[in-house]
């Protein structure tokens, strides 16, 4: 715009030019999303409130914003919170953004875990804790172990489940896949594992979006040449800790269903695999058996 905006309606219409002109996708949606926050307003408000006169503080709050991004930082990151199931979860570039992808894998654990009282849950790599919180959630008397290799991101997942109120429902540690439970007597104790790993081919790395390549946490992301490089490594350390009949869950990418099928057919000790497609007929999740 060739004049600095003096209302609301004239802020909303030159984010609304500056996000066009950045290639952004939705950028009606993210301008009342923006402005919303960098105003301190509802959504709905800012309509009824079109003519009023706009501070020199909050037209420099929304340059801040906007100038994020422009420069195609998520929107997740710049609000710091994204809807997960439900409920709200804080999120930073420690964390991966909570996709609604990944809410299959929680009903698909709701659903065909059979997690009664007194049952074991571990979510490998809970980033955020999206997975481990909202099982939290719902079910009682169930002992999660949410792990992670990122002490920032389970600072995070600690806090957004004390935001929820299942700060004390879940364990959080710290290692390399599920190493962690070696030294916790966990072989053969544990009902469910949960994973939505790394699964990202190497090959595929620079096609990703801007928003994804350049700001997401790349070790949540990448996986290897294959792209299913802890898919197999799952594999084979779950038949560990599984318990007979047990099920390992992992989110997979779009096009890996028969490298992940193989995967685990070579790990071998699994039964009745099966698969989960999203809402486009994507095949995202695998269930896999502990065989008895």
């Amino acid at each position: 715009m060739n004049t600095e905006p003096k209302t609301v309606g004239t802020l909303m219409a030159w984010t609304r030019q500056a996000l066009d002109h950045s290639g952004t996708a939705n950028s009606a949606q993210e301008t009342v999303w923006l402005l919303a926050n960098a105003l301190g307003l509802e959504h709905h408000q800012l309509a009824s409130r079109a003519e009023q006169p706009v501070t020199p503080d909050q037209l420099a709050r929304t340059e801040a914003l906007v100038s994020r991004r422009i420069k195609r930082e998520p929107l997740q990151y710049i609000l710091g919170a994204q809807e997960f199931c439900g409920l709200e979860f804080r999120v930073n570039p420690a964390v991966l953004i909570p996709r609604p992808e990944t809410e299959l894998l929680v009903q698909a654990v709701l659903k065909e875990g059979g997690l009664a009282e007194g049952a074991t849950l571990v979510d490998v790599g809970t980033g955020s804790g999206c997975i481990a919180v909202t099982v939290a959630t719902v079910l009682n008397g169930v002992r999660i172990l949410a792990l992670d290799c990122s002490a920032e991101a389970l600072a995070i997942a600690k806090g957004n489940a004390e935001r929820h109120g299942v700060g004390e429902k879940i364990a959080w540690i710290e290692g390399d896949l599920l190493s962690p439970l070696r030294s916790r007597d966990m072989v053969g104790a544990v009902d469910v594992i949960v994973s939505n790993p790394p699964y990202i081919a190497e090959r595929d790395w620079a096609q990703l979006q801007p928003e994804v390549r350049d700001f997401e946490p790349r070790g949540a992301l990448l996986a290897g040449p294959r792209g299913t490089e802890f898919h197999e490594r799952l594999f084979q350390d779950s038949k560990e800790f599984l318990v007979p009949d047990g099920l390992l869950v992992m989110e997979i990418g779009q096009g890996q269903v028969s490298l992940v099928r193989y995967a685990a057919e070579q790990a071998g000790g699994y039964t009745g695999l099966q698969t989960v497609k999203d809402e486009a007929g994507i095949e995202r999740v695998l269930i896999a058996r502990r065989a008895g």
